[in-house]
């Protein structure tokens, strides 16, 4: 078969109809016709030579073909998106870095030290949370990022800084709020207010006892930030599990931290895009590893 350069757009399409998996919804989403997007899915598949969705009169699903498609399509995507961020700024003449950190984290001497080091370089910063701190990274945003593990490291370098201890937070009048510590095990009947990803520990533990799951609920994924989680805990809605320096960082009366024993550190890494050889960011991750 002759080699065929993958359109963008259709990757674009494909991402969308494989979020939605239903051909109507995901031509709203893109503001087509339906039709058109049902043609352009055809050609995609006779690109590739694979069929990527089956389609019948109840649903559409992915194949195999296509839940590998996914992962590949937004790495592309990504790195299109990050393409164009960086010619735009080279475009301008603009010579700047951006660093992305987790709530909690402090990466101000770094960040410093670069600008120290370099006087016509602007040295930008960016939060990030749970959901985009990889995804920042891929699309150009970040250059460099601060991540709390587990993360998919997909296509990056990671260079290990340090592990933190994790607490649990809860309501100032839990049953727990007066212990100077717990086990994950004491937390096992209460809600997890976070997409449980995040606590790797926390499917083992509530399978152990009547947990979330056991009584029909679903975790609390939808909670983003660390502000909307601690308004969650303070109404008693259920706990969150929070990096040392994250609960300490936002403190409130309404809520208490207490360490949690019996479950690993949470582990925080440099990352950066492999296949990007910045000097600057080579620079960066030396000057953050000495100031630990």
């Amino acid at each position: 078969m002759a080699h065929a350069d993958v359109d963008l757009r259709k990757l674009r399409y494909f991402v969308a109809l494989a979020e939605e998996l239903n051909f109507g919804r995901a031509a709203e989403r893109l503001h087509i016709a339906q039709p058109v997007l049902s043609r352009q899915i055809q050609a995609l598949e006779k690109e590739l030579d694979a069929q990527l969705f089956v389609r019948d009169k109840r649903r559409t699903r992915l194949t195999p073909a296509g839940e590998q498609l996914v992962t590949e399509a937004e790495l592309v995507l990504a790195g299109a998106e990050a393409l164009r961020r960086r010619v735009a700024q080279a475009a301008r003449a603009v010579d700047t870095l951006t660093v992305g950190f987790m709530p909690g984290l402090t990466v101000t001497g770094p960040v410093r030290a670069l600008g120290e080091a370099h006087p016509g370089l602007t040295v930008e910063v960016l939060r990030t949370n749970w959901t985009d701190q990889v995804s920042v990274l891929h699309d150009g945003r970040v250059d460099v990022g601060y991540m709390r593990l587990p993360v998919d490291s997909a296509g990056l370098e990671l260079r290990p800084l340090f592990g933190e201890r994790r607490m649990a937070v809860l309501p100032a009048d839990h049953r727990l709020a007066g212990e100077t510590s717990v086990n994950i095990t004491d937390l096992a009947d209460e809600r997890l207010l976070q997409h449980p990803d995040s606590v790797p520990e926390w499917g083992r533990v509530s399978r152990m006892s009547r947990g979330p799951r056991e009584r029909g609920e679903t975790p609390a994924s939808e909670t983003r930030s660390v502000e909307e989680k601690l308004e969650h805990v303070a109404a008693g809605r259920g706990f969150s599990i929070l990096p040392e320096s994250t609960a300490a960082y936002y403190q409130r009366p309404d809520v208490v931290c207490v360490p949690i024993l019996d479950i690993p550190p949470n582990e925080v890494a440099l990352a950066w895009v492999a296949a990007r050889h910045h000097p600057l960011i080579g620079e960066f991750v030396e000057l953050a590893v000495a100031m630990r």
